[in-house]
């Protein structure tokens, strides 16, 4: 593994605890330990701008799938400051995975997320 391999699996991972945090105050550290405090959020279903807004996101997307957690499906491919990866949204209880997406990332300087623009896969009918 090289070390910008690395790198963009460690902002990946960090990204999905962010997504996976249980409870406010850890989703809201986990979101300010990944964004850049100016950090963007985009999907066919949300724009978040900030941490605050970010979180909030997180948090209705976990109410809406309470017991599922996401999941990285494959490797995570990035050059310069871009990654991407794709994932999936896991029942914890029977491992089913009703919706999947494709993430693009860019990091700043320190490797923060700047912007991620979302991109909806698979999703249940009514979701």
């Amino acid at each position: 593994m090289t070390t910008a391999t690395h790198r963009y699996d460690a902002v990946v991972a960090r990204y999905f605890e962010a997504w996976n945090a249980d409870g406010a105050a850890a989703r809201a550290k986990a979101v300010a330990d990944v964004w850049a405090a100016d950090g963007r959020y985009t999907d066919p279903l949300s724009d978040a701008l900030g941490h605050e807004a970010i979180t909030a996101v997180i948090a209705a997307t976990r109410e809406q799938f309470p017991g599922f957690v996401f999941r990285l499906v494959g490797n995570v491919d990035g050059h310069h400051d871009t990654a991407r990866f794709s994932w999936e949204l896991v029942n914890r209880a029977d491992g089913s995975a009703p919706v999947a997406g494709s993430d693009v990332i860019t990091l700043d300087a320190e490797d923060r997320v700047r912007a991620v623009y979302g991109f909806l896969d698979r999703v249940p009918e009514g979701a």
